[in-house]
């Protein structure tokens, strides 16, 4: 059982770099603005999420396209997503990775 959420949750991961905020050229994950991943035992995905700024113009986008490919997800049938402010998102957040990309390195 345990194997198994641990896959699942590798694969919702898997399909959180996927998604992109159409203003940076880095996923979401990397940019650190996944706080919570939680699944439950009957297949529903709760995301606690931030956003860049709290006037993020692609906010709608960024969450539909979310909610699209966590319900993709084996497993998964429905995704629910919490925006928070709370801690507020900073560049100290992201991955290497995005630092890099981003120039920040």
């Amino acid at each position: 059982m345990n194997n198994e959420f641990l896959q699942l949750e590798e694969e919702i991961v898997r399909m959180l770099r996927t998604v992109y905020d159409p203003e940076i050229p880095v996923n979401i994950y990397d940019l650190g603005l996944i706080y919570k991943v939680e699944t439950t035992e009957d297949g529903v995905a709760n995301i606690t999420m931030t956003l860049t700024a709290p006037n993020c113009p692609a906010a709608d986008f960024i969450v539909d396209d979310t909610k699209l490919k966590v319900e993709s997800v084996r497993g998964i049938h429905k995704c629910n997503v919490e925006i928070t402010f709370e801690p507020e998102w900073n560049q100290d957040m992201m991955s290497e990775e995005a630092k890099l990309e981003l120039g920040f390195l």
